[in-house]
């Protein structure tokens, strides 16, 4: 299986599946021994001039300068970009839940972009489009050639304008053409519903501004229809984001005070831990929408929904939820998403997204490379022939797991699944899965296990 080379850049802009702060971290403060690299800048230097004065066509001093910049950064890791003013903006809308495109989140793969998620209740959800397509064409401009950044661009456009997707799909003979209608995205973070009198659901899409405040609203409104006997919290295929969401979402269910997340790095801005308390969570704005969550909340027997898709944010909750022994873990390994990234802002509305620290559940494991191991493994059918999942750990360039990092030959990634598993029966999985259904394998497991552990801690 060849590698992706650049994961989760949404169609429209949102870069999902970052653990993202927003806070310019202080970078000023450097260590004054650190000097330039005389020689080699002088080496840059000579390149610079040499494309200036011998490419064959003339080539704008800012784009080259943008060029450099989006070249020393790709090739740190998957995580760390460089944001030209129009990814900036898209990426600074995204984090509000709503933006304009097609909803999926792709990579590049071989030269064609692969769709690495539908995004729920966009256009290209609901047309149909799954993760592993290949998209070859755009209306009618090869993907062949393009670069993952012109291809999204081509992708976006105005709402209610529609493009053609020329698409190759595993177990289809033929390639697909499908068209899509652009509308602006509005992701909406957090859903729910009683499952039955007692037992609900709550499913979070997207680590978002509005994300603790939208599940307090939720969390009251089910309490409103009666005391819940047990809750599955559903973060299967949430690819992360806010990391102050984070940690409002894991106070809901945690007592107060108790350590979330902590982070290490090289700066002393990267080196902080993060406790269950409002002044972690709300960043300095308005009331905590958590004070009004009933008491039984805390209290509530939980499972946590977890799959390969589940990333960054996802993870820090499912890990702060498992070291406290809060709630069951179901499901399948997590994606491995185990880094920070803090967003840079450049001249030019243009900025730099940086990997600055790696995150650590409060037992200090740290989760990058690895993932999140559920308590009770529950694949995503009752054959086991789920989708082949790409994780942190397959991803070029991607940082080794710091506690392993002294015995490499020990932390290989190993896949998943077994070989034989991933040329898996398209088939077996339903086009589109319908959450917390009767045909959500998952869903329905994690239901009997949440009445087993209530039945248990009754008896108790």
């Amino acid at each position: 299986m060849s590698k992706i080379k650049t994961l989760s850049l949404a169609v429209g802009g949102f870069v999902a599946g970052a653990l993202i702060t927003l806070q310019l971290p202080a970078f000023a403060e450097k260590d004054a021994k650190i000097g330039l690299p005389i020689e080699d800048l002088r080496t840059f230097a000579e390149v610079y001039s040499a494309i200036k004065q011998g490419y064959v066509e003339p080539v704008e001093d800012k784009k080259m300068i943008a060029n450099a910049i989006a070249g020393m950064l790709g090739n740190l890791d998957p995580h760390s970009a460089y944001l030209d003013a129009d990814s900036f903006k898209d990426l600074q809308v995204g984090t509000q839940g709503e933006f304009g495109g097609l909803g999926i989140e792709v990579g590049m793969e071989d030269g064609l972009v692969k769709v690495v998620s539908p995004i729920e209740d966009t256009p290209a959800y609901r047309a149909g489009v799954k993760a592993g397509d290949l998209i070859f064409k755009l209306d009618d401009t090869p993907v062949k050639g393009l670069s993952l950044s012109d291809a999204v661009k081509k992708m976006r456009g105005k709402p209610k304008t529609s493009i053609r997707l020329g698409i190759l799909r595993k177990g289809e003979a033929k390639p697909l053409e499908i068209t899509l209608v652009r509308e602006v995205i509005k992701v909406q973070s957090v859903k729910s519903k009683l499952i039955e009198p007692g037992y609900a659901w709550v499913r979070i899409t997207q680590f978002q501004e509005t994300t603790v405040a939208d599940l307090a609203k939720h969390l009251g409104k089910l309490y409103k229809e009666g005391e819940l006997k047990g809750l599955v919290l559903d973060l299967r295929n949430d690819p992360g984001g806010l990391l102050n969401g984070a940690i409002g979402v894991s106070a809901a269910f945690l007592p107060p005070e108790v350590k979330v997340v902590s982070t290490d790095g090289r700066t002393e801005d990267a080196k902080q831990e993060f406790l269950a308390r409002p002044r972690d969570y709300l960043r300095g704005t308005g009331e905590d929408p958590l004070r009004s969550l009933p008491v039984a909340v805390k209290k509530v027997p939980m499972v946590v929904l977890v799959n390969g898709g589940s990333a960054s944010a996802s993870e820090i909750v499912a890990g702060a939820l498992q070291d406290h022994k809060r709630a069951a873990i179901v499901g399948t390994q997590s994606f491995g998403k185990g880094s920070v990234q803090s967003v840079l802002p450049l001249p030019g509305n243009t900025a730099i997204k940086l990997t600055t620290a790696r995150y650590f559940t409060p037992s200090g494991r740290s989760i990058q490379a690895k993932g999140i191991t559920p308590d009770i493994v529950v694949d995503e059918t009752p054959n086991g022939n789920g989708p082949a999942r790409l994780r942190e750990a397959d991803l070029e360039r991607h940082l080794e797991d710091k506690q392993d990092a002294a015995k490499k030959e020990d932390a290989k990634p190993q896949p998943s699944k077994p070989a034989a598993k991933e040329e898996h029966d398209d088939e077996a999985m339903p086009a589109r899965l319908e959450y917390a259904s009767k045909s959500d394998y998952q869903f329905q497991q994690a239901l009997n296990i949440l009445k087993g552990v209530q039945f248990m801690q009754g008896k108790q």
